[in-house]
C-alpha cells in the first residue's frame, strides 16, 4: 500500500514545510452518517488499484481506525505528559508526504467521523455540534492544504430516524420522548454544520451531495469529490442500511405509539408534528443551498434516477463496519 512508504522523518518534514504538498489536492469526504458512507468506502477500496493507476491515494476507515487520528480530536484520556495532538498531526503530515512522494496528484480522505459521531448528536440532540472544532484541527494537521470538502445530508426526519434505528440495533438505548422532541425542536440544522465547516477550512470549496440524489451513485461521488471520470464497478452496492421495525421489535415495544404497527417498515420515532417540524427544517436548508449558500458551498446539480440501483447482494445486511470492532481507543469510538 501507498502508506507504508518508508520516508526518514526529517526529510519528510523538510518537504512537507518547503510547501511540496501545494502539489498534491487533499478532499476530504465527511459523510454524513447514514448517508451512504459504508458503500462508498467499500467502492473506494473495491477499486483502490484503479484509483492508484489514476495516481489517487484513498485513506478511508480501514487504514484511518488504527490510529492514524488518535489524538487528533479531543477525548478523556490520561495526558501523561505528552501532547497528542501534536503527535497526530505529525502522522497525518508523514502520511500525507509518503503520498506525495508515492507520485499521487490527489489524496481523498474519506472518514465520517471526522465531523463527530451520531451518539454524540443523540445526546447533545443537535447535529454535530463539534463539526467546526473537529475539522479545524485536522485542517491544522494538512496545513490548510485541502482543497475540497464534500458532505452529504439528507432529510432530517429521516436522518434523525436512521441514526437512532442503527444505535438501538447496536443496543443502545431507545431515545427517550423528552429527548426526540428536543431534537425536533433543535434549530441547529445542516446550515449551521455547513457554515462551521467553512469557518473552520475557509480555503477549501465545500460540495453538499443530498442523499436523495447520491444513493447509490458511488461513482457520481467520487467525480464530484475529484473532477476526475471515476470506474463504475462496485459502484451501485448499497451496504449497512438501519435496521427496520421488524429488526428491532424486541427493543421497541415500549416505544410503540398507539395504532403504530410494529412490525410494517421504517421506524420512525418521531410524531407527525415532529416530523413535519424536521421536514421544514431541511427544506430551508435545501433553499438556503439552492440559492448559493451565502457563497460559503456548492449544491451538486444531479438528476435522481428512478431507483438507487439493483436489490441489495447477499451479505450486506450485516449492521455495522467491520473497522468498529477494533479495540477503544480507535477513532471508531470517539463522541
Amino acid at each position: 500500500m501507498t502508506v507504508g512508504i518508508s520516508l526518514p522523518r526529517s526529510r519528510s518534514a523538510a518537504l512537507w514545510q518547503k510547501g511540496m504538498a501545494s502539489f498534491m489536492d487533499i478532499i476530504l469526504h465527511v459523510g454524513a452518517h447514514r448517508t451512504g458512507t459504508t458503500s462508498f468506502q467499500h467502492y473506494l477500496r473495491h477499486n483502490r488499484d484503479r484509483l492508484l493507476a489514476d495516481r489517487t491515494v484513498i485513506w478511508e476507515p480501514s487504514l484511518l481506525r488504527r490510529g492514524m487520528f488518535d489524538g487528533l480530536f479531543p477525548r478523556e484520556r490520561v495526558l501523561n505528559g505528552r501532547n497528542l495532538q501534536r503527535r497526530a498531526m505529525g502522522r497525518v503530515r508523514l502520511h500525507a508526504v509518503q503520498a506525495l512522494r508515492a507520485g499521487a496528484d490527489r489524496l481523498v480522505i474519506s472518514e465520517e467521523n471526522i465531523i463527530g459521531a451520531p451518539r454524540a448528536c443523540l445526546r447533545a440532540t443537535t447535529l454535530y455540534p463539534a463539526a467546526g472544532e473537529r475539522l479545524a484541527r485536522l485542517g491544522m494537521a494538512l496545513e490548510g492544504r485541502v482543497r475540497r470538502v464534500v458532505i452529504g445530508v439528507r432529510s432530517q426526519d429521516l436522518w434523525w430516524a436512521s441514526v437512532a434505528a442503527y444505535a438501538v440495533g447496536k443496543g443502545h438505548a431507545v431515545p427517550h420522548p423528552a429527548r426526540r422532541a428536543d431534537i425536533a425542536q433543535n434549530p441547529r440544522s445542516w446550515r449551521d454544520v455547513i457554515t462551521d465547516m467553512a469557518c473552520a477550512l475557509p480555503g477549501a470549496e465545500i460540495v453538499v451531495a443530498p442523499f436523495e440524489r447520491m444513493a447509490g451513485r458511488s461513482d457520481r461521488l467520487l467525480e464530484i469529490a475529484t473532477g476526475r471520470p471515476a470506474p463504475t464497478e462496485a459502484a451501485d452496492v448499497w451496504l449497512n442500511r438501519s435496521p427496520d421495525r421488524r429488526g428491532l421489535a424486541d427493543r421497541l415495544e415500549q416505544a410503540a405509539m398507539p395504532g403504530d404497527d410494529l412490525w410494517q417498515g421504517r421506524w420512525q420515532p418521531f410524531d407527525a408534528a415532529q416530523v413535519s417540524a424536521l421536514r421544514e427544517a431541511y427544506a430551508d436548508d435545501m433553499m438556503w443551498l439552492t440559492a448559493g449558500a451565502d457563497g460559503l458551498a456548492r449544491l451538486t446539480e444531479e438528476t435522481p434516477r428512478d431507483r438507487a440501483g439493483r436489490s441489495l447482494p447477499d451479505g450486506t445486511w450485516i449492521k455495522g463496519h467491520h473497522d468498529d470492532r477494533h479495540p477503544q481507543g480507535y477513532m471508531a469510538h470517539t463522541g
